[in-house]
């Protein structure tokens, strides 16, 4: 149970979490009671720990709600220009603690409930997941929104409310085994339905070109539902709003099969139209062509676009008019920010409204879409690009497909006009992709209709414009751009790692919550010998609180002094877990050779999810298992190894793994990940980090000095040469004797004596189809991580360097991100207003509000 607070602790309490005032304290209470009352009355005579988390849940809301309606107000009233963020994955995690701090509760949250005689961390281990996303692109998705509402910008985030979110984990028998992530089972005290914005989506149909204009008709329709969810700025009362989209079938929907006695049938078709929004596609980097995922993607930009335009239209505080009718001030008023291409069909969307609804000619509307849409490219893996068949598009999407097709032609129009004859040049840039199946390229659709293209690392922006767009990059440089990821260091700090960011606040004071660049003041301290030890003493104690966590999970007792060597993301051959993989074999093989060996004690955590049809992500994960119940139960290795593979890998884990973290393991083929935002978490929270020239890595070398970091292996240019020469396996296993062992052993049963070729497949990739050139850098790699266990060793000066990291871990806020985004693509300004809270008078806002209304959605 959490403990009360001594009356020096309050006096001296850092207010980024929030004071503990007698008031506060008393009216959460009363709160707390007042909504288990409600339950309880409702429900039942007995109070479970689930409904002690709703009350508290509820009792939080409270004090969302009054600043997310004077937010809402506010920015009807100033009609400031407004940014949308389109993402088919939000990764938002769990939702009370990071609303407590944010509102400067946390605090008071923990005495109230403490008071109460009911611990907090219980609490807030009952809430569930909003598993909304995959990996790095939703939970960036996230980041961006809490910066957003933290730096005052009219933004919203729109998505697809899942009903089944990214699947939980099992691994039974080493073997990962998927199960349902039916995280809105017990309800969802954080979000609204708001049935009043309920949207028709049309699907199917045909297309009827008439003297009055095109018209799409015959169509299936789907209904939006939104249901709206709060996100709140850090302690400015901004609370901007995330809006996800449920489908419905509309009443009507098949009820024609009623008049020939089919009324059963009808109703259970419903379904059909229901799964749009029923379960997120569990894939990370990989495309899949499915009518379904387009069906997703459409629904979500067709629903969004009908909501902005109705905002853009309604009437602007103080104006004569009841609605906008002209459309030239659009792109002034609204920006539109794609997160990768899923979103890509707003751009024929936004079309077919302007021209077929809004009777826009051409030219001018395309004018009008390509100055509000701006497109973030996530990967340059072929396999993630989209690429939807025609013959798909046509049937589910026809009059799009005639957009894309008139995009398209004038877009190669303009091309053949610069380069007349280059035919090659033509069929490169073309939207559309011939041979074989005819597919659209959503990225090529992204660009052609943007203003703006970004990657999200340095390298990757570069990789962007020198090879993968070239040509495009080449015809408009200067719409390429840079805008390297960041993290909340609200969630990613505050949240996770309260004894750290007490610490950092000592001594620099408390404004580096909203300017992370001040961490760099850390660097007066890199040689005082007092935070030295209160830096290393935060670290110890997150270890040992992980190590418990890790024990009672998992039943396997963890020395906390061992160096904790992490490497936890999703599984994919391009992230190299087979490389750590071969790491540990070795360091087993070391230790079994010469037991009496000084050998600095390691735990290796791996943990994250395979897409369930990965047959390679899955196979890496039960080898990763089979190796440690080898290593984990060999007497003669005790407690200098142990390997843990962490089941179900999400949010609320990495909160725990990540403070907990000597060494971070990024050890991606360079050129291959596009930025990486983990690597940035464990930065801030005092890991070092073990990792190739890759995404962020590059530009976390620049900001800490490339010695603070663990550097091996091969550039982008040493892998672009090693390609032309060709890369050969072999001669790599032929030269590394320990790289031969730790292969044979694999190869041979030597971790499944049950199957002795369970592990063919492996071997026979690394040899003959491994892209990602494991063998070519494990030298490099096995030769840093004694560099790593020899600093180790050395207490102090790996805590100094620790120190230096975390000084420079400041470029890597999505703060920062988010104001360049503003500056550079959405043209506008971060505000740093603070909207009066609801308890304090809007200076005759009130009254000004039109029509009495008390919020606009």
């Amino acid at each position: 149970m959490s403990r009360p607070l001594s009356d020096q602790e309050k006096r001296k309490q850092i207010s980024i979490r929030g004071i503990v005032g007698v008031e506060n304290v008393a009216e959460l209470k009363r709160g707390f009671n007042r909504h288990l009352h409600f339950t309880l009355v409702k429900d039942r005579n007995v109070a479970t720990p689930r409904d002690y988390y709703f009350a508290l849940a509820h009792t939080v809301r409270d004090h969302l709600v009054g600043r997310w309606i004077r937010t809402q107000q506010y920015y009807y009233e100033r009609d400031p220009k407004r940014i949308y963020y389109l993402s088919v994955e939000f990764y938002m995690g769990r939702t009370l603690q990071n609303t407590m701090i944010n509102l400067g509760l946390q605090n008071a949250c923990d005495e109230a409930v403490y008071q109460l005689g009911l611990d907090i961390e219980e609490l807030e281990e009952i809430e569930e997941d909003a598993g909304l996303g995959n990996g790095g692109l939703g939970r960036l998705a996230a980041c961006f929104l809490d910066s957003m509402a933290t730096l005052g910008l009219a933004a919203y985030g729109y998505g697809i409310r899942y009903e089944y979110g990214i699947f939980n984990q099992k691994i039974r028998n080493g073997w990962q085994v998927e199960e349902a992530d039916d995280w809105l089972r017990h309800g969802n005290p954080w979000e609204k339905a708001r049935p009043e914005y309920m949207l028709p989506v049309h699907f199917y149909g045909r297309v009827e070109h008439t003297a009055n204009g095109t018209k799409w008709v015959d169509t299936q329709v789907v209904l939006a539902l939104p249901y709206d969810t709060p996100v709140p700025g850090y302690m400015n009362n901004t609370v901007n709003t995330m809006r996800l989209w449920s489908a419905r079938a509309p009443n009507d929907f098949n009820l024609r099969d009623f008049n020939v006695g089919d009324y059963i049938q009808a109703v259970l078709d419903r379904n059909l139209a229901e799964n749009i929004s029923r379960v997120l596609y569990p894939n990370d980097n990989f495309f899949e062509g499915k009518e379904l995922r387009l069906k997703q993607e459409y629904f979500v930009v067709a629903a969004t676009l009908q909501d902005i335009i109705r905002r853009f239209k309604a009437s602007k505080f103080g104006s004569t008019e009841s609605v906008r009718t002209v459309f030239d001030s659009f792109p002034d008023q609204v920006a539109i920010q794609l997160n990768d291409t899923h979103p890509a069909m707003a751009i024929p969307e936004l079309m077919r409204i302007f021209v077929d609804i809004e009777k826009l000619p051409w030219s001018k509307a395309w004018d009008i879409t390509k100055r509000t849409f701006a497109y973030t490219n996530h990967t340059v893996l072929p396999e993630a690009l989209e690429r939807w068949p025609v013959d798909l598009v046509e049937k589910l999407l026809p009059r799009h497909l005639e957009i894309i097709y008139e995009i398209n032609q004038r877009h190669l129009d303009h091309i053949a006009s610069l380069f007349p004859d280059d035919v090659d040049r033509l069929r490169r840039m073309s939207l559309i992709e011939e041979g074989g199946t005819k597919r659209i390229n959503m990225a090529h659709l992204c660009i052609v209709g943007s203003h703006a293209v970004n990657g999200v690392a340095k390298i990757h922006s570069e990789i962007i414009k020198s090879e993968v767009f070239r040509d495009f990059a080449e015809l408009e440089p200067d719409k390429f751009q840079n805008k390297t990821n960041g993290i909340t260091p609200r969630r990613w700090l505050l949240l996770c790692n309260p004894g750290l960011a007490e610490l950092i606040a000592e001594k620099i004071g408390e404004d580096y919550v909203r300017d992370l660049s001040q961490l760099a003041k850390l660097h007066e301290f890199v040689d005082d010998d007092l935070f030295i030890r209160e830096v290393a003493k935060v670290k110890q104690e997150n270890k040992v609180k992980f190590a418990l966590y890790l024990e009672k999970e998992y039943g396997v007792k963890i020395n906390p002094s061992s160096m904790f060597d992490v490497h936890v993301k999703r599984i994919h051959e391009y992230k190299r877990q087979l490389m750590n993989c071969l790491h540990i074999i070795t360091m087993y093989n070391r230790i079994k050779r010469d037991p009496a060996k000084l050998f600095v004690p390691r735990t290796v955590i791996i943990g994250g999810k395979a897409a369930p049809g990965y047959h390679m992500a899955k196979m890496i994960i039960k080898l990763i298992n089979a190796v440690a119940q080898v290593v984990n139960n060999d007497p003669v290795v005790g407690s200098k190894l142990k390997v843990i593979f962490l089941e179900n890998y999400r949010v609320s884990l990495a909160e725990k793994v990540i403070p907990a973290t000597d060494l971070s393991e990024q050890i991606s083929t360079a050129g291959t990940e596009a930025s990486g935002t983990g690597n940035m978490k464990f930065m801030l929270n005092g890991a070092l980090t073990i990792g190739t020239m890759d995404g962020a890595n590059v530009e976390m070398a620049e900001e800490a000095g490339e010695e603070n970091l663990f550097i091996f292996g091969m550039r982008v240019e040493d892998v672009v040469e090693l390609d032309k020469d060709g890369y050969n396996a072999q001669q790599y296993y032929d030269r590394l004797p320990e790289l031969k062992q730790a292969v044979d052993q694999i190869r041979s049963g030597f971790f499944s004596s049950d199957e002795p070729d369970l592990f063919r497949d492996v071997v026979d990739m690394l040899f003959h189809h491994d892209r990602f050139k494991v063998f070519a850098d494990y030298e490099a790699y096995v030769k840093c991580q004694e560099k790593v266990s020899e600093l180790y060793l050395n207490s102090k000066a790996w805590t100094k360097m620790v120190i230096r990291n975390i000084a420079a871990a400041g470029k890597f806020s999505s703060d920062r991100t988010i104001k360049e985004y503003a500056r550079d693509i959405w043209h506008v300004e971060p505000s740093d207003l603070k909207i009066p809270p609801p308890n304090e008078p809007r200076e005759g806002a009130e009254d000004r509000t039109p029509n009495g209304t008390a919020a606009r959605a």
